[in-house]
């Protein structure tokens, strides 16, 4: 199917257009559409964390699907907005270590650390079979986004933040979490990660539900009972 995206302000002018159509396969998403013009146009690979997509007059998540002449609009952005560097967000697809690390990368940036909650296959003896992550998206972003500005005032040196939640069902060593902080230093990386981790736990609204051999039960993220090391 073909799909015309547009490009706007400084993704138009790194470019060098401010259309191009593309042909995705059957079923594409946002993100399909995003990796083939961004594979065509490499310049636009580094502004992936902050893209907004809008199709139809309305904002859209990465994995929308797209239908066959579909108009998609990428955004950098929005002059109202904040314009933080940081990438935080909710999302059902698989968390990328690789991704969440190019994300935060920077020349000022000596030390980039990187923590992973993954689902291990036992708690208390029990065996696991795996794990269901449900949110309140909207309020566990802004939460999200609070310990972003909450690290940036203990740390002023933090150059990036990326904190990302998957939901959903997760197997057996997928990771549920994951958080990468960049900083000219690695003290203050490995001290503002810990202290995101340890503060989502605490206060943003996500529940998981584990799933056993012989039942199964809610948890949730204050819990000590918890996947996530």
């Amino acid at each position: 199917m073909k799909v015309e995206v547009r490009l706007f302000a400084r993704y138009r002018e790194a470019a060098g257009h401010d259309r191009v159509e593309v042909d995705l396969p059957e079923g594409g998403t946002v993100e399909t559409a995003w990796d083939a013009v961004s594979k065509r146009f490499p310049a636009l690979r580094q502004y992936r964390p902050f893209t907004l997509f809008a199709l139809r007059n309305d904002y859209v998540p990465a994995d929308h699907t797209l239908g066959d002449g579909d108009e998609l609009c990428l955004f950098p952005p929005v002059s109202g907005g904040s314009g933080s560097p940081d990438w935080i967000d909710v999302v059902t697809e698989p968390l990328s270590e690789r991704a969440l690390a190019e994300a935060v990368g920077d020349p000022g940036a000596g030390a980039v650390a990187l923590f992973s909650g993954v689902v291990r296959d036992q708690t208390g003896g029990r065996r696991v079979k795996f794990l269901e992550y449900e949110a309140h998206a909207p309020m566990a972003l802004a939460k999200m986004r609070e310990i972003a500005i909450a690290i940036r005032g203990r740390w002023p040196g933090i150059i990036r933040v990326a904190m990302l939640h998957r939901i959903g069902r997760l197997e057996i060593g997928e990771s549920s979490v994951m958080i990468a902080v960049s900083s000219p230093h690695r003290r203050e990386a490995f001290e503002a990660c810990h202290f995101a981790i340890d503060t989502l736990k605490e206060t943003v609204p996500v529940w998981k539900k584990e799933s056993f051999e012989d039942g199964e039960v809610w948890v949730g993220l204050q819990s000590e009972c918890d996947h996530r090391h």
